[in-house]
């Protein structure tokens, strides 16, 4: 398999500084801290509990830390909610997507945000072009952006969920499991589909529990361990090999 290579910026688009997050007595994370560049695909591997869901839900806004601090290329997150982290261009895509399977691709790409005219009235055909457009942007290969999405396969599904992600201004995205259930012509659709936000040096985290199947896709591996770093890894420098040994002494 080839790996993928992109150009990247140096600039710091995600710094987490000696995060912590405790639910009473339990300590979830414990003084996590990383850089992660603009542009850069970073896997987040480790077992259940290891504190990847609790730091994604940090950096997303749905939880504060108990303690440390996140900056967004350069700028401090003063307060922790959903709207502030969107507003700062931070999106997820679940693992569910959030699609409605009854509406087009460019009715699902505007939901709740659809365009007016008048003021009053959908401008459709302004949402069919700017999904035409964002489509073609990010290489995604669909027939007719008026296709039911319950019509698309997986891999064209977690596209379709990207594309609304980077239309809501999304400049870091996390994606949660985002080939889970797919095959290897689906998953290499959509890992191509993130090398092409890589180009446009827009950030993407990818929480998963399949180290092999994403190896080849991703700058960066941080594996987790218990709410701490145990490495956090650069592929180009570092076998896949290595790497699993690491998570396999880390169970």
């Amino acid at each position: 398999m080839i790996k993928l290579e992109y150009c990247k910026s140096e600039q710091i688009a995600l710094r987490i500084k000696n995060i912590s997050k405790n639910f009473g007595n339990i300590k979830a994370l414990s003084n996590v801290s990383m850089d992660i560049k603009q542009g850069e695909v970073v896997a987040f591997v480790g077992d259940n509990g290891a504190g990847k869901s609790t730091l994604m839900k940090i950096i997303s806004g749905n939880y504060p830390p108990s303690s440390g601090q996140i900056e967004v290329f350069g700028e401090k997150i003063k307060k922790y909610s959903p709207i502030n982290s969107l507003n700062k261009g931070i999106t997820t895509v679940y693992q569910n997507l959030a699609l409605v399977d009854d509406l087009d691709i460019a009715c699902n790409i505007f939901l709740g945000r659809e365009p007016l005219k008048y003021k009053v009235l959908i401008d459709k055909k302004k949402m069919i072009s700017k999904s035409e457009e964002l489509l073609s942007s990010l290489k995604i290969n669909i027939t007719s952006v008026n296709s039911q999405v319950g019509e698309l396969s997986g891999g064209q599904r977690q596209g379709i969920a990207i594309a609304r992600s980077i239309s809501q201004g999304g400049k870091i995205l996390i994606l949660d499991e985002p080939t889970a259930a797919m095959g290897l012509k689906e998953s290499t659709e959509v890992y191509n589909i993130i090398g092409n936000l890589s180009e446009k040096n827009i950030t993407t985290i990818i929480v998963s529990h399949n180290l092999q199947k994403i190896y080849n896709f991703v700058d960066k591996v941080c594996i987790m361990k218990q709410g701490e770093v145990l490495k956090y890894v650069d592929t180009k420098k570092t076998s896949y090999s290595e790497v699993a040994d690491a998570i396999t002494k880390a169970v």
